[in-house]
């Protein structure tokens, strides 16, 4: 498989805004360790765009309003929103420009490939009354936040506009020959723009500024859409496939034409930690694909919302491209305990096996992540989900991830040391916990419903029980610590006269 594509556009929002360049070092170390060529580069990718519209009209106060905070980046750059959590200060954005050079520049150093943000047409409010004969599209609200404005990419402004941002992009981050750009996102709006020359003339900027370069698209919800492609020249052109294992009955070369693609997995949103992945998807649909006659695969496109979770899920995924044949979904989860721990182990066997039974042999069909825990949703006896993305039921049997807990117990002492151990130890706890919240409150609800107010009392003190144990089990481990991620936001933070206030403490997660 040419193409081994990592990370969402969303990683950065989620996972990291406040990463230190090392932080970031160590993510493309496990990347390159596990044969990852082409990784998606979000971290100052404001600044170029901060900088090409000062030539076009705008003031650098007007740009710092417009762009939001780095939190919430990702879904600028997908045309999503605008300005929230901003204004982002210039010395911000400065700073967050030279790690993503450092960050391209250790990618490139390693035989990768820095996959940069394109330029698709996203402007700051008003841009058509400021620069005679562009024509803009208001792309409406997404999730109650305005979007940014469309510039038609075939009105004449556009290439200029285009080619000033590579420039500025070219001066901080380098060359590449991989750009990421997703126009019409979640349902963006046409307008009267021609889909088929926008995407076009989107593309023809591309090249004039990088001759050659691939064009890298989500494939996620209808996008790509049938106009867009038919407007480029697919063979300089990858979707990276977003739904590859939510949902059934998939035909990429009948929906996409023969475009080439990546199969790829979202087996998280919002950051969630649940533990589980559709794996078994995974090992079946590759394996078909890859052999199906005409197939237009060409990768594989790692795409977690979040990462620093579900160390299994990324070793798994991550081999798919390097094995000749089909891989024993068993056998292998068995191999991954003995590698994670040093030497094999019966009982981490038998911890894995559970885990590979239960979470890690979900099906497709609906969702390609597993359900939250409902110790975190809002308060409700009728409650399915915590978060409003996310699965109202079990997606495997509960007590599964119980067992392997009582398993990773019973590890030879001599295992135990390792970081790997200790945070798979903590995040399947964890995970039992946040199952057993889908147990009680049903019981609760039925309790309440019956009038039956020992059992109530009983029942709603156990909740609280389980909730500080939680508490208590995740305050163990520094990777879960709240404070650890406000620390890492204040350490960007200024004093009055511009100073950085401190330094990140974020550790590296496992």
């Amino acid at each position: 498989m040419p193409h081994r594509y990592a990370l969402n556009d969303t990683d950065d929002g989620y996972s990291g805004p406040y990463r230190t360049f090392a932080e970031h070092q160590r993510q493309i170390d496990l990347l390159a360790l596990h044969g990852v060529n082409e990784v998606f580069v979000q971290v100052g990718a404001e600044y170029p765009y901060y900088r090409t519209f000062q030539r076009f009209g705008y003031t650098p106060a007007e740009l710092r309003a417009w762009i939001p905070g780095p939190a919430h980046q990702s879904w600028w750059l997908l045309q999503n929103l605008s300005g929230f959590g901003g204004p982002v200060s210039e010395r911000v954005m400065r700073e967050r420009a030279a790690i993503g050079r450092k960050v391209a520049e250790q990618l490139r150093g390693l035989g990768m490939t820095p996959v940069l943000p394109g330029y698709y047409g996203t402007v700051p409010p008003g841009f058509a009354a400021r620069n005679p004969g562009a024509a803009t599209v208001p792309q409406g609200d997404w999730a109650g936040f305005e979007r940014p404005d469309w510039l038609d990419p075939s009105s004449p402004v556009f290439a200029k506009v285009a080619a000033a941002y590579y420039a500025e992009q070219r001066a901080v981050f380098g060359d590449s020959t991989m750009y990421r750009m997703s126009p019409l996102h979640e349902g963006g709006t046409a307008g009267p723009v021609d889909v088929r020359a926008a995407s076009g003339a989107v593309q023809a900027a591309l090249h004039a500024a990088h001759p050659g370069a691939l064009w890298a698209v989500l494939g996620w919800q209808d996008s790509p859409r049938q106009e867009l492609l038919a407007g480029t020249d697919t063979s300089k052109l990858l979707i990276l496939d977003g739904l590859s294992d939510r949902y059934n009955r998939l035909d990429r070369e009948a929906r996409w034409g023969g475009a080439p693609y990546a199969l790829g997995t979202i087996y998280n949103f919002g950051g969630h930690t649940t533990v589980g992945a559709n794996t078994s998807v995974w090992l079946d649909r590759f394996g078909a694909w890859r052999a199906k006659e005409g197939s237009a695969l060409r990768g594989t496109a790692y795409l977690p919302e979040a990462t620093g979770t579900n160390p299994a899920a990324f070793d798994l995924f991550t081999d798919l491209a390097w094995e000749p044949g089909p891989i024993d979904h068993r056998a292998w989860f068995a191999a991954f305990a003995a590698r994670r721990y040093g030497r094999p182990d019966k009982e981490a066997a038998a911890a894995w096996e559970e885990l590979r039974k239960g979470p890690y042999s979900t099906s497709s069909g609906l969702w390609s992540e597993s359900q939250d825990s409902l110790f975190t949703a809002r308060p409700s006896l009728t409650a399915a989900t915590a978060a409003y993305w996310s699965p109202k039921s079990m997606r495997y049997p509960a007590d599964s991830v119980r067992r392997a807990l009582d398993h990773l117990l019973r590890v030879d002492p001599r295992l135990r040391g390792s970081s790997a151990y200790r945070f798979d130890l903590v995040d399947t706890a964890r995970q039992a916990l946040a199952n057993h919240s889908r147990v009680l409150l049903p019981r609760i609800r039925a309790a309440y419903a019956a009038r039956d107010l020992a059992a109530f009392r009983e029942l709603t003190a156990a909740w609280q029980e389980a909730e500080r144990r939680l508490d208590a089990l995740a305050g163990s481990d520094p990777n879960l610590l709240l404070g650890t991620w406000l620390s890492a936001a204040r350490s960007w933070g200024a004093d009055r006269a511009g100073s950085r206030t401190g330094t990140s403490t974020t550790p590296a997660r496992s």
